[in-house]
Parts: C-alpha cells; sequence; structure tokens
C-alpha cells in the first residue's frame, strides 16, 4: 500500500511579499482502523471496542426500531457525526462512516460503503484501493472543526450504489431511475451541498449559516447528451467559501423525488479534507510535522 505523506504534513509556502508562513494540511483518514468488513459504521456492539478509540456518545434516542446513537467520530483536528442503531436482524446508520471497499460492480443497497472510483484517492488524481476514505448517508450529516482551523479543499465522488442508480436505475427492487431515461433526454440533476455554520452541530446545531458550496454529482442538462456525466472520479472541490466555519452540514438534491423524498441513493464519498492553520497554530504544525518526519525517518 502506498504511504500517503500528506497525512497531518505541513506544507510551507510563502504568501507574496507578506513574508507570512501559511501551513496546509491535510486529513486522508488513513490512520482509521477497519475491521475485516473494510468498513466501520459506528457499531457499538461487544466486540467493536478496537475501533471506538476515537468515538464519544452524545446521546440515545429510543424508538420502535431500537436504540439510537448519536456519536461523534474524531480525526485530525475535526468531528464527523455518526447516528447508530442496532435492532435484531440488522442495523442503520447515517452521517459518516469509513471505509476501504473497492467493489465498483456490485450494485445495490448491500454496496453502501463502497465509492465509485474503487478506492479513495492518492491525491494525484487517481485512486488508491486499498486507501480509506469516508462515506457520507443522508440529510443532516455533518463535521464539526476545531477553532483556528479554515477549511480549503475536499475531494468528493459518487458512491458505487449511488452511481450504479443513477447509471442503470434500481428496477423493480428499488426506487432510483436511470438518469437521462430511456431516451437520455431528461434533465437529471443530483447534488450535495456543504453548507458552513459558525456553530458546532451543522444544521442541527445552534449556529447561523455562513454560506454554502455545491457539487453536481451527476448531471444530465446539456444539450449535447454526450457531455451528460455521473461522477465516479475524485473531483477536487474548493471550500475556501466556508472562512469562518465550525462545523459543515451536507444536504442533498436529486431530480427524481417521490413521495417519500429523495429516490436517488443520498452517498458521497470525501477524501483529502485540507486546512490551513491560523498564524498563532503554526508553531503546533510545524512541531508535529517535525517529530512525524523523525517518526517516519525511524522506520524506514
Amino acid at each position: 500500500m502506498k504511504t500517503k505523506l500528506t497525512r497531518m504534513l505541513c506544507i510551507l509556502t510563502i504568501l507574496g511579499g507578506a513574508g507570512i508562513a501559511r501551513a496546509e494540511m491535510v486529513v486522508d483518514f488513513e490512520g482509521l482502523p477497519t475491521p475485516a468488513s473494510r468498513f466501520y459504521n459506528g457499531n457499538n456492539r461487544a466486540g467493536n471496542d478496537a475501533y471506538r478509540g476515537n468515538y464519544r456518545v452524545t446521546g440515545e434516542q429510543t424508538s420502535n426500531w431500537g436504540t439510537q446513537y448519536q456519536q461523534l467520530w474524531s480525526v485530525e483536528g475535526f468531528e464527523f457525526n455518526n447516528n447508530y442503531t442496532q435492532f435484531d436482524g440488522g442495523d442503520y446508520w447515517s452521517g459518516f462512516s469509513w471505509s476501504s471497499i473497492s467493489d465498483t460492480t456490485t450494485p445495490g443497497f448491500g454496496n453502501q460503503y463502497a465509492a465509485s472510483p474503487g478506492g479513495g484517492s492518492d491525491g494525484a488524481g487517481g485512486f488508491d484501493n486499498n486507501g480509506t476514505y469516508a462515506i457520507s448517508y443522508g440529510n443532516g450529516a455533518y463535521f464539526n472543526i476545531n477553532p483556528g482551523l479554515t477549511l480549503s479543499s475536499i475531494e468528493v465522488t459518487n458512491g458505487t450504489y449511488g452511481y450504479l442508480s443513477m447509471r442503470d436505475g434500481d428496477g423493480a427492487n428499488g426506487f432510483g431511475k436511470k438518469f437521462g431515461g430511456d431516451s437520455g433526454n431528461d434533465p437529471d440533476l443530483f447534488q450535495v451541498t456543504f453548507t458552513a455554520f459558525d456553530a458546532t452541530g451543522g444544521a442541527s446545531g445552534s449556529g447561523s449559516a455562513l454560506g454554502s458550496v455545491t457539487v453536481d454529482l451527476a448531471d444530465f442538462r446539456f444539450a449535447d447528451n454526450s457531455q451528460d456525466y455521473i461522477l465516479n472520479t475524485w473531483r477536487t472541490v474548493d471550500l475556501s467559501a466556508l472562512a469562518g466555519a465550525h462545523s459543515v452540514g451536507l444536504t442533498y438534491s436529486s431530480t427524481d423525488e417521490g413521495s417519500f423524498g429523495i429516490n436517488t441513493p443520498t452517498y458521497v464519498a470525501l477524501d483529502n479534507l485540507s486546512f490551513v492553520p491560523e498564524p498563532s497554530s503554526l508553531s503546533a504544525c510545524l512541531a508535529l510535522s517535525l517529530g512525524l518526519l523523525r517518526f517516519r525517518r525511524r522506520r524506514i
């Protein structure tokens, strides 16, 4: 497996004429442990202690399905929400899980943890089929940002489940339509929007929205059908418009809707979340980078 040298490494650049050091750091999710299934969805049953070192439970809610645990898992200055419900015969989750699954061909809900390119981003326009990435499901997902950090960019793509649903349609066993329809002329559109809030908790928190960035995950609105696409490569998205965010919430929209809401599977895979510490954080950043470099040198 290729080692990602970008993880928690400060890349120093000099702002023109200002003489101020600017440090960019990257969360690539590679340090997160995965079980034999190659994904972790927040399951807090006995035997999963090895995967819960960065988890904390923030609340519980009882329903006819069972007890839902509201949770946050943390990595490198960020907290990602996860709602997990266990019941007889199965479980249910929303928010964020993490995965290293590389299945690009199996359709349906059973393959909900896979990214459509076939693995995590390698940070250079390709993918690493052993790489770890985050996968988000459902409206209401959010991640919190530690004070002193400013978002730069993130890499996004469709999950395999959603990609194949839009490409082929779900048929009699599902809800999603084939994008473009049989003629290819239906002007279908599937989007995810990242909205910045000035307090933790995303849209469910106490903060106000600061701004948003919308990404087209599939777009069939072109007059020339050959330009229509469903994203199945990693795309770098500029998040600098979300400056000042203490949390970022994810919401989806689709032209394929029914009486119960969006029919398109509402999944997006995320990798290489880049951010910049404020100047007061640079000393800690440099010390951390030097420590990591010494650690890596000892291991070589």
